[in-house]
């Protein structure tokens, strides 16, 4: 099975993902949460009322007390979550008091006020996070495929996996700016777990590659760069899928089943995954033999020259 053939509809395929996305996030960017902005998280627990209270009409209520209400929903059991763009204790002592009023008894079931200043500090240390994750990434891919055979080079494996992260890190950032715009979803500090949990988990995949391809380098000298690449992707395949297909079940069970606090978090890991086990087989291998083309090109035309 000749997978390397088809690379460019791959490319094309990842183009066609990515392309929507980054044009989301430069004209909408991504629609941030309490955690990144300051707020109000507010999950309140309605006992005295019989009929399931709607996020609605809760919403609606609060919005009459001049407090914008960036998100509203229900978890069942007459509770209901609720994102207030407010952060003055007063302020919300009022939005609480006139809920009592309208439905009668509540419960706190959770109260989180994040202020600007601690938000702030949490976008530096995201940012910061997820930079010094790439950075120590492609150091260790380097450093780790350092003695690889010719004609290939370990920078080479750092930069691919490298382009095969941005790669999911555009896709999952994309898609949540797509969906902050028409379906209002915001990303909180889960999203940031979520993120670095899929460049660990891309990167993981990636390196099963690229790992048989040293082996292969080695054991099949007597072939083309190409072909040894080709032979180790058909190899990993299986292995690959296997292993993104359990995890993908499992956050299918979750989002589906699970609570509605977690949804956005398994999403972007759903997302993620799906991305990372797709440009680790059908980007990073191929990169790195269109890579390889181009610096025995660039030689060829040095020796030429001399």
């Amino acid at each position: 099975m000749n997978i390397l053939r088809y690379k460019n509809y791959f490319f094309a395929l990842s183009l066609l993902i990515i392309i929507p996305g980054i044009f989301a996030l430069f004209t909408w960017g991504l629609k941030l949460g309490i955690d990144f902005e300051g707020g109000t998280l507010w999950e309140v627990r309605f006992p005295d009322q019989q009929n399931q209270v709607l996020p609605s009409d809760v919403s609606s209520s609060i919005t009459q007390s001049g407090v914008e209400v960036s998100q509203a929903s229900s978890t069942g059991n007459n509770t209901v979550i609720l994102r207030l763009k407010v952060t003055d204790e007063s302020k919300i002592k009022e939005i609480k008091d006139k809920v009592n009023q309208k439905f009668g008894k509540t419960e706190d079931v959770r109260l989180d006020t994040v202020g600007p200043t601690i938000s702030r500090e949490l976008t530096q240390k995201a940012l910061l996070a997820v930079g010094i994750s790439i950075l120590a990434i492609v150091f260790f891919i380097s450093w780790s495929f350092r003695k690889v055979p010719k004609p290939t080079s370990s920078i080479a494996f750092g930069v691919c996996t490298i382009f095969a992260l941005v790669h999911d890190i555009i896709v999952v950032a994309g898609i949540f700016a797509i969906l902050g715009h028409f379906a209002n979803i915001e990303i909180d500090s889960l999203f940031i777990t979520a993120l670095l949990t899929v460049i660990g988990f891309s990167v993981h995949d990636t390196i099963v590659v690229f790992d048989r391809v040293r082996e292969n380098l080695i054991k099949h000298s007597g072939y083309s760069f190409e072909e040894v690449v080709n032979h180790s992707l058909t190899q990993t395949l299986g292995r690959s899928l296997n292993t993104s297909l359990t995890a993908i079940f499992v956050l299918v069970a979750l989002f589906l089943f699970g609570g509605e606090t977690i949804k956005t978090f398994v999403l972007a890991l759903l997302v993620g995954i799906v991305s990372g086990t797709y440009s680790s087989i059908f980007n990073a291998a191929p990169l790195l033999v269109v890579w390889n083309k181009i610096s025995q090109n660039r030689q060829q035309k040095v020796k030429n020259s001399n």
